[in-house]
């Protein structure tokens, strides 16, 4: 019969430390000469560690426990300990296990002929074996490091091997006479990290060995040596969590055989939350060459902009100040005329009125400056300080009709340097007056299909007051549903659409029943006068616009179809952007396509035509593959593609890449890439393993 004894006085260590254990077993005798033996599925629970075992004997004259198999030990981590026989004191802190095996986090075990367990921090293991892959029978798992001694540090969670010998599939490989190791159930150490081999055609083959240290609880910093026979190089990662933000700065130096001097690059970047709901955020990006970050692979940027920015948010108000330094890599730019350096600051406040609607009002400044004297467009300094009030109102009227109106005043001061063509200061107003219809007609079909047609039509009137100024930050305008009824569909502030105009446009949803949900839309801009502020590809130049064309198709098992085109009477596709994605379990598939026609307005003197695919395949449990091309149809060339190609089981995970960049550049020659690593699992926490590989051999 099952016995439960729910105080166990006789460890009075165990006693004094947590004031109670439990003991239960189907048998216990107290001898004469003051033993207690349980025997029969004990199990002993102490302060969150399960003990089990098939007997077990105290001695309270020797105040020791001696246990016999199987034993089963369970602790609060989850760490677990397995051994054939046991003697331990009461607290199972000190001791000798015989035929152990500990098992950590439930990835990396370790089997040993003898533990011995000191202080309670303390597991030492004679003669292990230690793995994180399954082991099948007598077969040797695909890895193993065999050592004379490994010291297991509970409070530091650390490994420590001696005599170590690592092996695959019973092999010996490397033999090292001592090496430490994280268990998984630590998060940060000091040591190194995957390595990765790298070859390249323009660096040759090099191995990145990157090396890890803490820096206390919230800072730490890793250190790459990136060795090849074409360059030395070492990379920097630098990281600290702060209270109320974070900073991140990583970098690298090199002395390689492409340039004759050192080259090197500097990211940084933080963001800080300030007293009263500000935000603090800054970016900063710097290369020695405009060749250097394609060189090494670590980034695509042909621009860089280095910013600090200052961003408060609220329910009606909205604060922001930000400065940026642009630094152009491209072959046909300089930073003199970019223009370099760009400030702004913004503030809007909105208002309910007494008589209805929502009152927006505004300020804001900004300023671009050049380095060139230059006059003209190469050395053009521009500021400009303005304001503006925007109040809009909308009704619901009987059978679903949405009426919208909307006013808005705009005023700008503009001071322009080194620039002839422009007044030297000028102040520009800009009214603006809109109304906007819209009626949602619905039907439920008896099948369940839902079908929702929504025709909208828009009029606006505006007018400017004052000079043209010079357009710094409304060059580049996109046309598409989300701005169809806009007052004015540039993006700044220094262009302004005037005169009357009308948009027309009508959206048709479909919501299927089984799932599928498909939209399709049609609009139109129709003014009084012919604007010729607009590039020709923006869809928007002439006295009528471009038809904007928009569909989508979503179906239940993710397949996604995604379009857009501007459609122009006489002249026929002027700009169309393409997506097809489809998802499963198995398999992400992801088509882009985008085509635009030249543009001198928009420095384009060449078509673009060019197909963008991303894929990835989960070819079995263990095997991955992911392909990624972008290809130029009007260039009939190549401009990047991708291989890489993935084997994880639960104990290791092997990656495989290649990769060749094509580039027109003049400062940058076409780089191909080849990548190798390897991770064991079970010596990380944040690196967990795959699924088993099985024993099926």
């Amino acid at each position: 019969m099952r016995l439960l004894l729910l105080i166990l006085m006789l460890l009075p260590q165990l006693g004094r430390a947590q004031g109670a254990a439990t003991l239960v077993a189907d048998d216990v005798i107290l001898t004469a000469d003051e033993q207690l033996i349980a025997s029969g599925n004990v199990e002993v629970l102490y302060d969150g560690t399960t003990l089990r075992a098939a007997r077990i004997i105290y001695d309270s004259e020797g105040d020791r426990l001696t246990i016999e198999g199987p034993i089963v030990i369970r602790a609060a981590d989850g760490t677990l300990l397995t051994a054939n026989r046991a003697e331990l004191d009461p607290t199972l802190e000190n001791g000798i296990l015989l035929g152990a095996r500990l098992v950590l986090d439930q990835k990396l075990q370790m089997a040993a002929n003898q533990i011995d367990r000191r202080e309670g921090r303390y597991s030492q293991l004679y003669k292990t074996v230690a793995t994180s892959c399954q082991i099948c029978g007598d077969s040797a798992p695909l890895w193993e490091i065999r050592a004379e001694r490994v010291v297991h540090d509970d409070v530091e969670r650390q490994l420590y091997f001696e005599n170590a010998t690592f092996h695959i599939k019973g092999l010996p490989l490397l033999w090292l006479p001592r090496m430490r190791l994280p268990d998984p159930q630590l998060n940060r150490a000091n040591g190194l990290l995957i390595p990765e081999q790298r070859n390249t055609s323009q660096l040759g083959s090099g191995l990145k060995i990157p090396y890890f240290i803490t820096l206390g609880d919230h800072r730490d910093v890793t250190l790459t040596p990136y060795i090849s026979a074409e360059t030395r190089t070492l990379e920097l990662i630098y990281r600290q969590a702060f209270v109320n933000g974070d900073l991140r700065v990583e970098g690298a130096v090199s002395d390689d055989t492409l340039l004759p001097e050192n080259r090197s690059y500097l990211f940084a970047n933080g963001r800080f939350a300030l007293p009263r709901a500000y935000q603090l955020t800054f970016d900063i990006e710097a290369v020695s060459d405009p060749a250097y970050l394609l060189d090494y692979g670590y980034s695509d940027k042909d621009r860089l902009d280095s910013a600090i920015s200052l961003l408060r948010v609220t329910d009606t108000t909205l604060f922001e100040t930000r400065f940026t330094y642009h630094q152009t890599l491209r072959d046909d730019e300089s930073n003199a005329s970019l223009p370099p350096i760009v400030a702004d600051v913004t503030y809007e406040t909105r208002l309910r009125p007494a008589f209805g609607g929502t009152l927006t009002l505004g300020a804001d400044f900004d300023t671009a400056y050049r380095y060139s004297d230059t006059d003209g467009d190469a050395g053009r300094d521009v500021s400009r300080a303005g304001g503006q009030a925007r109040w809009q109102d909308s009704w619901l009227f009987d059978g679903g009709v949405v009426a919208k109106f909307q006013t808005a005043l705009r005023a700008d001061y503009y001071n322009v340097e080194d620039d002839s063509a422009y007044t030297e200061n000028d102040v520009r107003v800009a009214p603006a007056i809109g109304a906007e219809l819209r009626w949602p007609l619905g039907r439920q079909m008896p099948s369940g299909t839902a079908h929702l047609i929504e025709p909208v039509m828009a009029v606006s009137g505006a007018e400017t007051f004052g000079s043209t100024p010079p357009n710094e930050d409304s060059t580049r305008t996109e046309f598409g549903p989300a701005n169809l009824t806009a007052l004015s569909r540039f993006p700044g502030e220094d262009a302004v659409e005037t005169d009357s105009q009308a948009a027309l446009g009508v959206t048709w949803t479909r919501t299927g029943a089984e799932g599928l949900t498909s939209l399709l839309s049609f609009g139109r801009v129709v003014r009084g006068r012919e604007i010729t502020e607009y590039s020709r590809s923006s869809g928007l130049d002439g006295l009528r616009s471009d038809w904007l064309i928009a569909g989508q198709i979503t179906t239940p098992d993710g397949f996604i179809i995604d379009a857009q085109a501007l459609v122009d009477e006489d002249r026929g596709l002027n700009r169309a952007t393409g997506r097809i994605a489809w998802q499963n379990d198995e398999v992400a598939l992801r088509a882009d396509y985008i085509w635009q026609g030249k543009d001198a307005a928009e420095d384009r003197p060449d078509t673009i035509s060019e197909w963008t695919l991303e894929s990835e395949f989960t070819l079995t449990d263990a095997w991955s593959l992911g392909l990624d091309a972008r290809y130029d149809v009007a260039a009939d060339r190549p401009v990047r593609g991708e291989i890489g190609l993935q084997w994880r089981n639960e104990c290791v995970t092997v990656d495989v890449s290649a990769s060749r960049r094509y580039t027109s550049s003049t400062t940058v020659d076409p780089t191909t890439t080849f990548g190798l690593s390897a991770s064991l699992s079970g010596f990380s926490s944040n690196r967990s393993g795959g699924p088993a590989a099985g024993c099926t051999n």
